[in-house]
């Protein structure tokens, strides 16, 4: 049977009977009207069409340093920690909020008295190799911490914590005394029991699986490129499609090493790598208007000051010297000229974005004249005079006349030698003789152990927990203590002690805030900057989100959420849409 339409008959017979310029523009009209059709319809599909992450891609970063120990437990240095970062995950971890997150763990608990905290471990959580992660792995991980034979730069956060396994699933720590920012501790990345436990504490250093490591992380080897050392010069990572919080989207990480900034910012520019850190603010600005980049600041929990040391020179007892040291110093002025503004000023042994309360009370705005003027007249008032001849400020008492003299010790940086130049030109003008002593970290360390020093230009790295006893309490004034302003002040031990012990953060704070005040009172040390963390990282990569960075290796918080590919799919069919 065939089929005729009439309708189509009757318009072929019309069209038919159209003369050459009547079909012409008959035609035209049909063309445009199928074409405005087709894009109204291709318009209305993209309205309700949104994009999703989709995995797939690659991201070349590079990265300053050489990683030695890919360990947890052993991590000593920045390119460690990164790695470590990717490789490993712990029974929490911690988000760009700030907030902590169970990863490992299913759930834990709080005993009421602060004394217990429980964990229960996800069913179906796996090492890269396979192997199941079970309560063993994490007490095998915690007793390695502790052994001192290990030196392990986390033994301190579980020195005389009980380890108690329940079954394979289940596991407890129990505490001498309350200790409110402990849960910060169970981030620790765990090892593989049945791995690790054929090295013993002589051959644990040494082992291949330093280098080449196997974890429960978002990601995990894939090649590892060594030069004629033995010394890797790059891996190339792959998602782990079991990992706890769900397989990353990027797919494959190309970490690359370099010795120093300069060769790293050269392979950069060439396009042998597409993200970078621990950049200076200098390289920053030069690259802040390039296309396809983005330069993300974030605030690094470090406290930079020059810690004055009583013992070591006796004229910085005085607190009216102190009090005009303090007061001479342009923080702005040395915020814009050394970190371009990559930075913030601060008065404070807490960083500003980890305080309750982090915005400081409006100061009266003077400018380096008038804080010069302000800090002479608090040395004159203290009886201090010039010395014509020696051209120092100097100080008669009844047994003696001590002059104005002493040295800052800080790390052969170029950032750090900067700034102490220009607090010795501030110093000078007030009458001050100051010497500035630059050292390799190394030596600058030792110097630190044994508190070899008149004034100690350096940077304290808070954690999130915000617990401030190691740096500030009297018992941490000796060496592996960090309280290298050797301070001691009872009540602001006292402030200390509670402190670390109220679970309540803002309550903490207002313990905190007492302990600031004292501190602003005896004037220990010249607070100075905070600085960004400042990571270059190519538009193409989204889904990032980075917050308070205590340490660099914490831009890779959220990795996992991280894409470069995307689809497509209408938003009635999204929902919480997580490409598998």
């Amino acid at each position: 049977m065939r089929w005729r339409i009439p309708k189509s008959e009757r318009l072929l017979k019309v069209i038919g009977s159209f003369s050459i310029a009547e079909k012409a523009i008959f035609y035209l009209v049909m063309v445009i009207f199928i074409t405005s059709s087709v894009v109204l319809l291709w318009k209305v599909n993209q309205h309700f069409l949104i994009e999703f992450p989709a995995r797939g891609g690659e991201l070349k970063e590079g990265i300053i340093g050489s990683p030695r120990f890919i360990n947890p437990i052993l991590a000593t240095n920045d390119a460690d920690r990164d790695m470590t970062a990717l490789i490993y995950s712990g029974l929490m971890k911690s988000s760009p909020e700030g907030k902590l997150v169970p990863d490992l763990a299913e759930s834990y608990t709080v005993s009421k008295d602060g004394l217990i905290y429980s964990f229960k471990l996800k069913d179906n959580v796996y090492f890269h190799d396979g192997r199941k992660v079970t309560a063993d792995d994490v007490e095998f991980t915690i007793n390695k911490t502790q052994d001192s034979a290990l030196k392990s730069p986390k033994r301190a956060n579980w020195d005389g914590i009980k380890v108690n396994k329940k079954n394979d699933r289940e596991i407890e720590f129990i505490l001498k005394q309350p200790y409110s920012p402990f849960l910060e501790n169970t981030t620790l990345g765990i090892l593989p029991k049945h791995i690790w436990t054929n090295f013993d504490n002589d051959q644990f250093s040494f082992s291949l699986f330093n280098i080449e490591p196997i974890g429960s992380g978002p990601y995990k080897i894939k090649t590892v490129k060594k030069n004629s050392y033995g010394i890797p010069t790059y891996y190339t990572l792959t998602s782990f499609n079991k990992y706890a919080l769900g397989e990353p989207y990027i797919k494959n990480l190309i970490i690359n090493f370099y010795q120093n900034e300069k060769s790293l910012t050269e392979d950069f520019q060439g396009g042998n790598i597409e993200s970078m850190n621990t950049v200076s603010s200098q390289n920053a600005e030069t690259l802040k208007n390039e296309k396809d980049l983005q330069i993300v600041r974030a605030p690094l929990s470090r406290i930079f000051g020059v810690f004055f040391n009583q013992n070591q020179s006796p004229v910085l007892m005085n607190k009216e010297v102190r009090e005009a040291l303090n007061a001479a110093v342009d923080k702005d002025g040395i915020v814009n000229e050394v970190l371009n503004g990559y930075g913030i000023k601060i008065n404070s042994p807490m960083p500003p974005e980890l305080a309750a309360n982090s915005t400081e009370p409006e100061e009266q705005k003077e400018n380096a004249d008038e804080k010069i003027k302000k800090a002479s007249s608090l040395l004159e008032k203290g009886g201090w005079k010039m010395n014509a001849k020696d051209k120092v400020l100097e100080k008669k008492t009844k047994i003696s006349t001590e002059q104005l003299r002493f040295a800052i010790s800080t790390a052969n940086t170029p950032e750090l030698k900067k700034v102490a130049e220009l607090i010795k030109e501030t110093w000078e003008k007030l009458g001050a003789k100051v010497e500035v002593k630059i050292f390799e970290p190394g030596d600058l360390n030792q110097n630190i152990r044994a508190r070899k020093y008149d004034a100690l230009l350096f940077g304290e790295i808070i954690g999130r927990d915000l617990d401030l006893f190691a740096f500030w309490h009297s018992s941490q004034r000796k060496d592996p203590g960090l309280n290298i302003a050797l301070y001691a002040n009872s009540k602001a031990d006292k402030l200390l002690e509670d402190a670390r012990k109220i679970e309540n953060k803002s309550d903490r704070m207002e313990k905190y805030k007492q302990f600031e005040a004292e501190i602003e009172k005896d004037t220990p040390v010249v607070f100075l900057y905070s600085p960004d963390f400042i990571y270059i990282i190519p538009a193409k990569v989204r889904g990032y989100s980075i917050g308070q960075i205590i340490t660099p290796a914490e831009r890779f918080l959220n990795v996992n959420d991280w894409y470069v590919n995307t689809g497509k799919v209408w938003k009635i069919f999204a929902g919480n849409r997580r490409v598998e």
